[in-house]
């Protein structure tokens, strides 16, 4: 194969790989979600009723966690990887350091959370739940996931939406609703409950775009 054969090759695998990452990562991250919000309460300062029930689904939740990260981070890489020499400085640090905390967020909050779980299985929950410890542990992983990783996903969505504006990889009407989601993130995210969605659906939107696009281009090529 010749190296402009090569190249050409890598250019259209690239937005694959970033459409099929980023499908795993929502799908992973919506159902971290749902199984969370189904589990336990949304109020922070709800007295854990829901430790001395089934914790299954909280557990399966959390497990699921460090494989959304990693595909969140391909997600990352592969959309980096399609910048190539458009990427600047300032953007770089902008979108890869915004999607860096917000997987640190992201996964502070499920270590906490994870402690909490651990903990009731080693002792009584009434005990648990009536300490000091429970309320402080869980009112932490409440404002870690619902102000301070929502906030970084929000300055993720921005630059992201900023990278499809500027390489024409999906239609500017998903970059606009991605600003338009990002400030509602950014200013009301904590007073809605399944506000963290919002990240895990445009994603989905732009993915699955981007892979219908690029195999409809893969079509024409191999056919032409």
């Amino acid at each position: 194969m010749s190296e402009n054969g090569f190249l050409t090759h890598a250019q259209l695998k690239t937005p694959k790989a970033a459409a099929i990452a980023g499908i795993v990562v929502s799908l992973l991250l919506l159902s971290i979600l749902w199984l969370l919000r189904t589990s336990i309460p949304a109020d922070p300062r709800e007295p854990g009723a829901w430790l001395a029930t089934d914790t299954r689904a909280v557990t399966v939740a959390l497990n699921l966690v460090p494989f959304a990260g990693v595909a969140f981070l391909w997600f990352i890489g592969v959309l980096r990887d399609r910048l190539a020499q458009l990427e600047d400085r300032f953007f770089a640090t902008v979108f890869f350091g915004s999607g860096l905390l917000f997987l640190a967020m992201l996964f502070a909050a499920a270590a906490v959370i994870g402690a909490i779980v651990l903990v009731a299985s080693v002792s009584t929950p009434h005990e648990l739940m009536n300490s000091a410890t429970f309320r402080f542990a869980r009112a932490a992983s409440y404002i870690i996931a619902n102000v301070y990783a929502i906030k970084m996903a929000a300055v993720f969505m921005i630059s992201t939406s900023t990278v499809v504006i500027r390489t024409g990889i999906a239609p500017r009407w998903i970059a606009y609703l991605g600003f338009l989601l990002a400030l509602l993130l950014l200013m009301g995210s904590f007073f809605i409950s399944w506000s963290f969605a919002v990240l895990p659906f445009w994603v989905f939107l732009i993915s699955v775009y981007i892979l219908f696009d690029n195999l409809r281009g893969g079509s024409k090529a191999d056919g032409g």
